[in-house]
């Protein structure tokens, strides 16, 4: 069959992390599905070679390809640049995804090294592998970077304050490195996921009663699945989204409007 031009990711590579699972892994499956070599990327290889086993299952090619890496470790990440570039020869597509959260509470009682790990994961990381992968995409003149934020960067929360900080960080780089890179044809942006059915936002909904608090004010009524997020990186990596960039596309079953 015959990708629709669109959406093709034929023979381009994309680099993904914290695409062992959740959103990430949905990201990973569907630019495969749409023809992309994907990274699969997390601390842990045996929980990647599941998750590349699946999804090159899925879509009946070797398509996933595994580079195990510490998102909080700048020499960890530079090896998995250089690994995916060894592999493929170029990166076309950066997905930021990797994310983490140690802390549900009030802001006055977070710790410093929580603060620290908020900060170091969901920005400086971020940062780092951009400035490793930016340069080769702006000299070719080509490529997409986009980095998975979340509605917490758009509202004040008093249990997951720093994360909601560092989320809101996320959509100024994405702003700042658009402005940048845009003369080169590179294209930065964020998606900002809503209530989303993963491992990393079960406190929010395992529990029925919380869950129905969660989405009862969002018009959809509901909460997301990963795929609903893994589209709209498939359209930003693709030719859909060659005329956006600097934008931050918030997908919350309208949580945010209501």
């Amino acid at each position: 069959m015959t990708m629709p031009a669109l959406f093709d990711l034929t023979g381009q590579t994309a680099l993904i992390t914290g695409s062992s699972k959740g959103i990430g892994k949905a990201i990973a499956h569907r630019m495969a599905e749409h023809g992309a070599n994907v990274i699969i990327s997390s601390r842990k290889a045996d929980v990647c070679e599941a998750a590349a086993a699946e999804i090159n299952a899925a879509v009946g090619r070797e398509a996933a390809y595994v580079i195990p890496a510490n998102i909080a470790d700048k020499a960890s990440l530079q090896a998995l640049v250089d690994k995916t570039i060894a592999k493929f020869g170029q990166i076309d597509h950066l997905v930021c995804n990797a994310a983490s959260n140690p802390y549900f509470g009030p802001q006055a009682g977070i710790t410093d090294e929580q603060f620290s790990k908020i900060l170091q994961n969901n920005i400086i990381s971020n940062h780092w592998l951009i400035a490793m992968v930016a340069p080769a995409m702006r000299a070719r003149k080509e490529g997409s970077i986009t980095i998975v934020s979340s509605v917490g960067g758009l509202k004040a929360s008093t249990v997951i304050g720093a994360y909601c900080i560092s989320k809101a960080a996320d959509m100024q780089l994405a702003r700042n490195l658009a402005a940048e890179f845009g003369p080169d044809n590179v294209r930065v942006n964020c998606i900002a996921p809503g209530l989303i059915k993963t491992d990393f936002a079960k406190a929010l909904w395992d529990n029925p009663e919380i869950l129905k608090v969660s989405t009862s004010n969002a018009p959809l009524r509901r909460i997301g699945i990963p795929d609903e997020i893994a589209g709209m990186a498939v359209l930003l990596a693709g030719k859909a989204g060659g005329f956006a960039t600097g934008q931050c596309f918030v997908i919350d079953g309208g949580a945010t409007i209501a």
